[in-house]
């Protein structure tokens, strides 16, 4: 409803609950104080603030009445606040605040980066929580993923003697329509095309991912992606986890929730390391497609951080780097390492989820991903 649908009593009840304990003179219905009451919690300074860092219980009651008056999105974004205006880090230790919340992507890594504090009791709920999130996330993603990671590699390649279970028919049927019996009404398949034979794969990728705190609905996503990318048998897919430290979770892929709890949320940031082992990893460069994903703030060192980069662009694979790949919009980055990357043929932009799929797609195509961004309307650092 529009301000200019509203009736003044309404209008008045909104500026009300707006302004909290500002406009106190101010009556509100019983309802409306229960949900004062609740924002209070969150939003007023002083006393009218509630103390929940000390009770799980109360968190629960309280995490069960926003749900009740605000609608899904907005109670994730309060969720997201309590986190950070009221400590409440700590609560998500305990099962019974787990089994209260509204899991989404941020919950996810918030508890991902506490993996390491968890009590035995907490780690199955969080595991049940993270699971949840993941299901729902590979439902949305993995079809469109696997459609345009697909279509791309049938493309890519083709075979002029298949099996039958290879061909490729409607290429085959436009080959062949100058042997059309019109008697028959049909065609002579003269010239059969098919799909590649995948002796191997034809594309090899590599993930690489900043695991830094500020990175962390990025890793969310880049690890149901890089399982749904597992599952296609046309590509050899890696995924490599790092803050100062490197973890390879390849063998993980099968479960992205084992891959999530791989992870190790929080720490530093050395690329340099991380690239230096991803280089270990390329045999084919001309058919790997490389992707950091990294806000570019190096912590290790940085002049060999990019000569590095410059090596391993200049061996022929296709190197892109995300700066973020979450739906929180501009990310902040390193904008001098954003710049010294695009210099080197390597583009860096931020990419939002619903758009990885194509964007994989184009790599696979071997498009300029720069070209690829600005026709997306994204915005191209350097």
């Amino acid at each position: 409803m529009s301000a200019k649908q509203c009736s003044q009593e309404e209008l008045e009840r909104r500026w009300r609950l707006m302004l909290g304990s500002e406009a106190d003179n101010l009556p509100l219905q019983p309802h409306d104080s229960a949900l004062d009451r609740t924002l209070a919690v969150l939003y007023e300074p002083g006393e009218r603030r509630g103390g929940l860092q000390g009770s799980a219980p109360g968190v629960a009651r309280w995490l069960g009445d926003i749900r009740e008056y605000f609608p899904s999105s907005v109670v994730q974004l309060m969720q997201k606040d309590a986190m950070e205006r009221l400590g409440l880090h700590q609560m998500l230790l305990e099962p019974e605040m787990l089994r209260s919340v509204q899991p989404d992507v941020h919950l996810v890594a918030t508890m991902l980066s506490l993996n390491r504090l968890m009590p035995s009791k907490t780690k199955e709920t969080a595991r049940q929580v993270v699971r949840q999130v993941v299901q729902e996330l590979e439902r949305k993603l993995s079809n469109p993923m696997r459609q345009a990671v697909s279509a791309s590699l049938n493309r890519a390649a083709r075979n002029h003697r298949p099996r039958h279970n290879e061909i490729d028919w409607l290429r085959t049927i436009k080959a062949n329509l100058r042997h059309y019996q019109a008697e028959y009404q049909t065609i002579v398949p003269e010239q059969r095309v098919g799909f590649a034979r995948k002796t191997q794969a034809l594309r090899d990728i590599v993930l690489c991912v900043d695991q830094s705190g500020s990175m962390a609905p990025s890793v969310v996503y880049a690890s149901i992606f890089a399982a749904v990318l597992a599952t296609i048998k046309a590509v050899s897919t890696q995924v490599v986890v790092f803050d100062t430290a490197i973890v390879d979770l390849t063998d993980l892929l099968s479960d992205p929730v084992e891959v999530l709890f791989g992870t190790q949320l929080g720490g530093g940031t050395d690329i340099n390391r991380a690239l230096a082992y991803c280089e270990t990893l390329v045999h084919r460069p001309q058919e790997t497609i490389f992707v950091l994903i990294s806000d570019l703030y190096e912590g290790g060192h940085a002049a060999q951080m990019l000569a590095r980069a410059r090596a391993m662009a200049a061996s022929g694979m296709q190197m892109i780097c995300l700066l973020a790949l979450d739906d929180n919009g501009a990310p902040s980055f390193d904008r001098h390492h954003a710049a010294q990357f695009a210099a080197m043929g390597i583009p860096c932009f931020a990419c939002t989820p619903d758009k990885f799929p194509d964007l994989m797609a184009a790599a696979i195509r071997k498009q300029d991903m720069a070209a690829w961004a600005a026709q997306h309307d994204i915005a191209v650092a350097g």
